[in-house]
């Protein structure tokens, strides 16, 4: 019968997956946090803040925004990802997570602020079996997909570590990489890091790090028949050397 008992106090929190991009090396980030307090002291994460009395889901994901990285973003820049309910997510009183993706096409400075000691970007590094993050020093294994939700959540033992993300978080940044991966093709709003306009050897570059590929293996021939439709020209690059400019694109979007 206690199983059966109806939850009437789970604790609600937003979780932020912060996307950019370094045009200069070009690498696709994720900010994180070290954390400052129990239960998760000392451990890397992403930006989380709870949910309050008086505010939407949305309007508190953009607020973490705000408070982490002092940005004002429109809704435009937010992307609702998934619910995270399983039980083992972490110790203590139980916690929901609703999560967001936010696309940000350049890197602010980062100052640590309330429950965090340190924050930096982190380099999403693909290899065979999925996505690895490296940066301040550090690498953080990701979690291969071969490993489905259920067994990940049956032992968390080898990805809650010093070479882990803190709770679930692993879980959460590989099923992120997921979406972004697997819309490619159709909804492709990681271009958003890019930002207000690209050409497609930028697209294609963000394409190979997720797609795990070599850049020469995304023809640009091949990629202008089959993505463009996706794209509004809008111009060509500015530049000062001899050469034909490049063409650059924006993101066509429903708004």
């Amino acid at each position: 019968m206690r199983d059966q008992q109806v939850v009437n106090r789970p604790l609600i929190s937003i979780t932020n997956v912060i996307w950019s991009f370094d045009q200069t090396t070009q690498q696709l980030l994720v900010l994180l946090l070290q954390r400052s307090q129990a239960p998760f002291k000392g451990t890397w994460g992403l930006p989380t803040t709870y949910l309050r009395t008086a505010e939407s889901a949305e309007a508190a994901s953009l607020r973490l925004v705000r408070e982490k990285l002092g940005l004002s973003l429109p809704t435009f820049h937010t992307e609702q990802l998934a619910t995270f309910t399983n039980t083992r997510r972490g110790p203590g009183e139980r916690e929901l997570a609703l999560t967001y993706m936010v696309y940000l096409p350049s890197q602010p400075t980062l100052v640590p602020g309330y429950g965090a000691q340190a924050v930096d970007w982190f380099a999403v590094v693909p290899d065979a079996n999925g996505y690895n993050l490296a940066g301040h020093g550090l690498t953080f294994q990701g979690l291969p997909e071969t490993i489905d939700a259920t067994t990940y959540y049956q032992n968390q033992q080898p990805y809650v570590t010093a070479n882990g993300l803190t709770a679930d978080h692993t879980l959460i940044l590989r099923t992120a990489l997921l979406r972004v991966r697997n819309r490619l093709d159709y909804a492709p709003t990681i271009l958003l890091v890019l930002g207000d306009q690209f050409t497609l050897k930028q697209a294609r570059e963000l394409y190979a790090i997720l797609l795990r590929k070599p850049l020469s293996a995304i023809d640009n021939s091949n990629f202008r028949k089959t993505h463009v439709h996706l794209f509004n020209e809008i111009g060509l690059v500015h530049q000062r050397a001899s050469g034909r400019p490049a063409k650059v694109y924006r993101l066509k979007t429903d708004s």
